[in-house]
């Protein structure tokens, strides 16, 4: 299996890279292909001001993206290179997102994904994350700048949470 460990420094300029590929594997929901391209990634200063990073592999292959939104941690992006797909290197990430920030004192750990994609919700709630049905203003404020940003266009989107 492969090691998840702290991003350094040097890490951080192979993300944007890692995110990109990982995103062009959403093609298609429900069937459709998309009728957008999916935003640009978090820029070098906003990777470098996350609350958490954390990379599989050396080099890596992949990274979860943490900040806080309403004192809870928030898992702002997971992604793995495309070739390293189907290895467990996900979950591995998701699980060491979730261990972090219960040893960090949150109690639990949010997201927002696309509902009908299987490599997001889907795979989310196989890790312990299900939907949030009333959101706190904050992750309203986060939904609005998604809507605003265009993915609710691409597709549904959906807030988790998992309980630490």
């Amino acid at each position: 299996m492969i090691s998840i460990r702290e991003a350094g420094r040097l890490d951080i300029i192979f993300l944007p890279a890692i995110e990109a590929a990982a995103d062009s594997l959403v093609t298609v929901i429900n069937g459709k292909p998309l009728p957008l391209s999916l935003p640009a990634g978090a820029s070098r200063a906003e990777l470098e001001a996350s609350l958490k990073l954390l990379v599989a592999g050396r080099p890596c292959v992949g990274f979860s993206r943490l900040v806080e939104i309403d004192g809870a941690a928030h898992l702002e992006q997971l992604a793995v290179l495309p070739r390293y797909s189907g290895r467990g290197i996900g979950r591995a990430l998701v699980e060491a997102s979730k261990a972090w920030a219960s040893d960090h004192g949150y109690t639990s750990l949010t997201l927002s994904t696309f509902a009908d994609v299987p490599f997001n919700a889907p795979f989310y709630a196989t890790c312990g994350f299900e939907p949030i049905r009333q959101l706190s203003p904050a992750l309203l404020q986060l939904r609005r700048h998604e809507t605003e940003a265009g993915l609710d266009r691409i597709g549904r989107r959906v807030v988790m949470r998992a309980a630490l």
